[in-house]
């Protein structure tokens, strides 16, 4: 991995030198623009909107639009002005516990390994956290952006992430549509608790693929092997206008597979012990 960011966790008097990296991936696959006739990728210029001339790079600046069609140009020395721009350390501002904050507000995961000489007190906090039970809450200034970030344990390491302030955080009052009111019969609720009960397991991330992206792979490399492309039916179902038909239909079939899924693994469990024997 690329270290992206070197610095330093401060709290209280404490000084932990650290490094940073990426903690995720995007796996999408991606496309690129073709003209047909040529099979060649298209080229992109940047081009003025006012005199429609092809714009070289060192004729770009930054420009705030304050109005609509008026801008403020702000380069490098401005940037730099800026208290704190500069700043090396996540400053962490209070501890709380994990569940107090809502999955809404995370952005992006950054792994945080110690930096030289900063292994005991690295691992001081990480151990200090797990056994208080709470994770730090801090401040980054990272690529002219100040961001909001949490600190928490995770396996042996340490993580970072970024997340929302909450005037970044949309307002579930503006979705449109809600003024209504419904009521719920216990039969229904009933059944639909049923339902979550059966559907209901431990996490485990590894059961989960990118069933679509898979399949594309697989479509483009036929492709390139030259092979037919066939199409898959789509699985027909049949529509339940009723809410509680849908419910019981639900019910019974997520009990087939519970009761499938056992079969498996208590096959599975007398091969292990056949091959033990």
């Amino acid at each position: 991995m690329r270290t992206i960011w070197k610095g330093a966790i401060s709290f209280g008097l404490v000084s932990i030198p650290i490094k940073l990296f990426a903690a995720t991936e995007q796996k999408d696959v991606k496309f690129r623009y073709l003209h047909e006739p040529c099979r060649a990728p298209l080229k992109y210029q940047r081009v003025c909107s006012a005199c429609g001339k092809e714009v070289p790079q060192e004729e770009i600046v930054r420009g705030y639009e304050y109005e609509s069609g008026h801008f403020v140009i702000l380069n490098e020395e401005d940037l730099e002005k800026v208290p704190d721009l500069k700043t090396k350390t996540i400053d962490i501002i209070d501890f709380v516990a994990l569940e107090e904050i809502d999955p809404v507000y995370f952005a992006k995961t950054y792994y945080l390994a110690p930096g030289e000489a900063g292994e005991k007190a690295y691992t001081l906090l990480r151990e200090a956290m797990e056994k208080t039970g709470k994770i730090a809450v801090a401040k980054i200034i990272m690529r002219n952006k100040e961001s909001l970030a949490v600190i928490r344990g995770y396996k042996k390491f340490l993580l970072m992430e970024t997340i929302f302030y909450p005037d970044e955080i949309r307002s579930p009052e503006q979705l449109p549509g809600f003024d209504y009111e419904i009521k719920l019969n216990d039969k229904e609720m009933k059944m639909a608790c049923e339902l979550i009960e059966n559907l209901a397991t431990e996490f485990d991330p590894t059961k989960y693929q990118d069933e679509y992206r898979h399949q594309l792979l697989e479509m483009i490399h036929a492709k390139i092997e030259g092979q037919q492309i066939v199409a898959p039916e789509d699985p027909q179902r049949g529509k339940v206008v009723d809410l509680m038909e849908a419910l019981k239909a639900s019910v019974e079939m997520a009990q087939k597979e519970v009761k499938k899924q056992e079969k498996t693994t208590k096959k599975k469990q007398r091969k292990k012990a056949a091959g033990a024997n």
